[in-house]
Order: C-alpha cells, then sequence, then structure tokens
C-alpha cells in the first residue's frame, strides 16, 4: 500500500513537468503544427574546389516537401533543385546540375527562430552547355549536409540555410554550396 501511494505521489509531482516540456515543445517548433509542407527557395550558388576554376558564382531554385513529426525534432525533406552557373575565362556556356534528394532536417528547439541541420543524398543530373560546340549531360549520386534557420511568420514559415552539395563522378567530384531564403506553406 505504502508503494502505491509513493508511485502516485510521484506521478502526480511529474504531470505538470510533463505537460509543460510538451507545451514548450509544441510551442517551439511552429512546423510541427503542421505535418506536411510545401515550399520554395531560391538564392546564390557558390561553386567551390575544381568547379570554382571553371564556374562563377551561380543561382539556384529548390522546390521542397517536407513532413514533420509532432513528438520529435526530426523530419523528412524531399528536395527538387537547379543549380546553375557560368563559365569562366571568356567561354561562353553554363554547367547545371538538377537534383533530387532525400534529407533529414533535426530541428533545434527554440521559442521563435529555430536552428536546424540538414543532410541527405540522391540522384544528381550535371550538365554542360558549350556555345557553338554543343552540350553533355549525366547522372550522378550526390550528397549533402548543412544547416539553417527557420522563423515563423503569420501562416507560413520562411528560413535561410547554405548546403554543402558533393556530386560523384567518374574520377572526381563536383562541390558546390546554395545559399537559399525560401517559403514554407
Amino acid at each position: 500500500m505504502k508503494r502505491s501511494l509513493v508511485a502516485a505521489l510521484v506521478g502526480i509531482a511529474f504531470v505538470p513537468f510533463a505537460a509543460q516540456a510538451q507545451k514548450h515543445h509544441s510551442s517551439s517548433s511552429p512546423s510541427s503544427v503542421k505535418p506536411v509542407q510545401f515550399g520554395i527557395a531560391g538564392g546564390a550558388a557558390l561553386p567551390t574546389s575544381d568547379l570554382s576554376n571553371g564556374a562563377n558564382t551561380g543561382f539556384n531554385v529548390t522546390g521542397t516537401l517536407a513532413v514533420n513529426q509532432s513528438l520529435i525534432p526530426l523530419g523528412i525533406r524531399v528536395d527538387a533543385a537547379y543549380n546553375r552557373f557560368g563559365l569562366k575565362q571568356g567561354a561562353s556556356g553554363d554547367i547545371h546540375f538538377a537534383s533530387v534528394t532525400g534529407n533529414l532536417v533535426y530541428q533545434l528547439p527554440s521559442a521563435s527562430v529555430t536552428p536546424y541541420a540538414i543532410g541527405g543524398a540522391g540522384w544528381y543530373n550535371a550538365a554542360m552547355n558549350l556555345t557553338g560546340v554543343g552540350s553533355g549531360s549525366d547522372n550522378h549520386f550526390g550528397w549533402n549536409v548543412g544547416g539553417g534557420i527557420k522563423m515563423p511568420l503569420s501562416g507560413f514559415d520562411t528560413f535561410v540555410e547554405a548546403r554543402y552539395n558533393q556530386v560523384q563522378g567518374n574520377g572526381g567530384s563536383l562541390k558546390f554550396i546554395p545559399i537559399t531564403f525560401g517559403v514554407m506553406f
């Protein structure tokens, strides 16, 4: 009988703490209210490593579908992206990457601005167009890792993020970093 009474008192004592923790988690993660979100993003794309030797800073356009968990800070995001870079040294043409990636997103609990880490892998189509010469493309595996900050607004979320992308190729890899601003609905 004493053990049952002690267990009941301990349980009653911890209910307010558990309720407060649940309230804090749900208020700290605005997207947890929306289990599915669609979004668009755009910004600059910075070539790095060997890609920076022949390409200028370019641009990025991304469409995204996010699935958010209500009780844990881990979500899933599928991104379709297009990154395009102009060529350096008087060459006329461009290098561009179309990709579809699956990513895990880990959100750090916060009251208003939510920092997050993102990473994943997927399909990248690498293509090059040279004016007067022709074009070519090839499909490759690639991966990305990065982070961002999500900010809730009335009815939607905005975010700023940067991700390091590496596209594996035959005998090497191409690397770039898109820095984007986006909106999630």
